[in-house]
């Protein structure tokens, strides 16, 4: 088992570890930790804080990349090929699916649910008792709540976020809307009650401004959403190649 630790990191010898696991520069990695294979973390990260939350160990699956400054909890179970950018935090009990992307100064609380392949970019904030799909994305600055009456307790109205959902960047989403699958939220919107299937939601409050597929690339003027019809980029060839096959079967049905 190759194994490549930094000589100033502190890696409990009760962790357990992959191959090929590579440790950087001053990076805590306590005893209730499982480390996936192929795993690379940077330096000044805590890996299995302790929190009196959670008595179960962190597990991170194979394949994953965090980068420096991140903080995980103990009690988090994490799919494979997680990504992050810097200064991440993902807290106690949330449960993350495979191919999740984790943006630079993003913070996860915990007791919460992440579905396969969803991206959150830089300054997302995702509270206890959300639970987002596959595919989802949660661009810059997006911010889910929980608290209908902050401050109280405990504040557990999570928001639901349903497959291929684009939050797009600074929007808001109150405590317990749900955004429907492969649906849009313009940038700052304020989403305060739940927005149907495939619809495109903007404004202060959020409004129904028809369905997103109405809204035009600005290169060729096709339809930007579903953005599956022209967006793969990052994603396993096989699924790819899955979302060419629904295209194909659309466009012969029309």
């Amino acid at each position: 088992m190759a194994v490549n630790i930094d000589s100033t990191a502190k890696v409990s010898p009760l962790a357990e570890l992959g191959r090929n696991v590579a440790i950087g520069a001053f990076t805590i990695v306590n005893c209730d930790v499982i480390l996936g294979d192929d795993t690379v973390i940077d330096s000044h990260c805590v890996i299995g804080a302790p929190t009196p939350f959670s008595d179960a160990p962190l597990r991170i699956g194979n394949g994953a990349r965090i980068r420096s400054h991140s903080i995980f909890y103990c009690g988090a179970v994490i799919g494979d090929a997680l990504v992050t950018g810097h200064n991440v935090i993902v807290r106690e009990r949330s449960l993350i699916g495979r191919g999740v992307q984790i943006g630079t100064n993003s913070e996860l609380q915990g007791d919460l649910v992440f579905g396969d392949y969803t991206r959150t970019q830089s300054s997302v904030f995702v509270p206890k008792h959300c639970k987002i799909g596959s595919f989802v994305w949660l661009l810059p600055g997006v911010c889910l709540t929980n608290d209908p009456h902050p401050p109280s307790d405990p504040g557990d109205l999570g928001v639901i976020i349903e497959d291929f959902a684009v939050m797009s960047a600074r929007s808001t989403a109150l405590p317990g809307v749900r955004i429907g699958a492969r649906s849009v939220v313009a940038a700052q919107s304020l989403v305060t009650r739940d927005v149907p299937p495939d619809m495109l939601v903007a404004g202060s409050p959020a409004r129904v401004r028809g369905p997103a597929s109405d809204v035009r690339r600005r290169d060729n003027g096709l339809p930007a959403y579903p953005w599956t019809t022209h967006f793969t980029r990052g994603y396993p060839r096989e699924i790819a190649a899955h979302w060419q096959v629904v295209r194909s079967v659309d466009s012969s049905s029309v």
